[in-house]
């Protein structure tokens, strides 16, 4: 059995954050998702969990993080094609978000990075396998 990771994120507005990945194209599972929290389906195996700050509360003893203020995580996720990426961080910036770095293009890597509406840092990357291949498997 594959190993399946549920990263939880603190969110102001489950409304609000749910039509912003909408708009991104994910979907989610509605056996858990009520008025605290919904579940976005990423892949077969990784989900992330979007909890409104009262409910996240419940499961820390330290304070929550103002994503908008710090960074506590840069959540990077792998793309099909430099396409992808480009569409995908395009769909965040209409739907609210901002972007964060210029596009980065290493040749065998492409990257660009987005804040979500409530301030978390997203990264998606297409890795050209061959191109890598082709320097020696060194980036």
């Amino acid at each position: 059995m594959a190993r399946k990771i549920f990263v939880n994120l603190p969110i102001k507005n489950l409304a609000d954050t749910t039509a912003f990945f909408t708009k991104l194209g994910f979907t989610f599972n509605q056996q858990f998702t009520d008025e605290n929290a919904t579940c976005m389906v990423v892949s077969e195996d990784i989900f992330v969990m979007l909890l409104v700050e009262p409910f996240f509360s419940n499961f820390i003893k330290k304070p929550i993080a103002d994503a908008k203020a710090v960074t506590e995580v840069i959540l990077a996720l792998s793309a099909e094609s430099r396409a992808e990426v480009d569409d995908i961080v395009e769909k965040a910036i209409a739907a609210g978000g901002r972007q964060t770095l210029d596009p980065q293009d290493h040749g065998w890597m492409y990257q660009r990075s987005f804040e979500d509406i409530n301030g978390h840092q997203w990264e998606f990357a297409y890795m050209d396998e061959a191109a890598l291949a082709a320097q020696g498997g060194q980036p």
